[in-house]
């Protein structure tokens, strides 16, 4: 199990990479002028690209979490409900990672509701997620 364990941080942190750099394309893809033609067509191909890559990280992240739950048979008995909150947060993450690639369909019509400000904030949300999860993990508070 120690490896399965390895292989889901390895590609935990793999995903969250990818949820921590799309985003802040689209803070740049916010910012790009009308003009600038190949600037957002290089920055769309990038988001794209990153975005199919983190979303196929997130299968194995996912699959070998499953795999560790059912392993080790958690979330069954007092002292397991750091287990059910750390599942919030990966379906959390799961959202926003399809809102992100929303947010990228919506930067390839051509249409950016918000302001550059608005990314900016909204590219914090994968670093709370994965602080929540490791303290969760760790520390297993309740």
């Amino acid at each position: 199990m120690l490896w399965v364990k390895s292989f889901h941080i390895v590609f935990v942190a793999s995903w969250f990479a990818g949820l921590f750099y799309l985003p802040r394309i689209f803070v740049n893809l916010a910012m790009v002028s009308q003009g600038s033609v190949a600037e957002r067509e290089r920055l769309l191909l990038m988001a794209g690209k990153l975005m199919r890559f983190s979303s196929i990280l997130a299968v194995p992240a996912v699959g070998l979490g499953l795999w560790l739950w059912l392993g080790y048979g958690l979330g069954q008995g007092p002292g397991n409900g750091w287990l059910h909150a750390k599942l919030v947060v990966v379906v959390l993450t799961l959202a926003y990672h399809v809102v992100c690639g929303r947010m990228l369909r919506q930067f390839v019509r051509g249409e950016a509701p918000r302001s550059h400000v608005w990314y900016r904030w909204f590219n914090e949300i994968p670093v709370l997620l994965l602080t929540a999860a490791v303290i969760l993990v760790v520390l297993k508070p309740f």
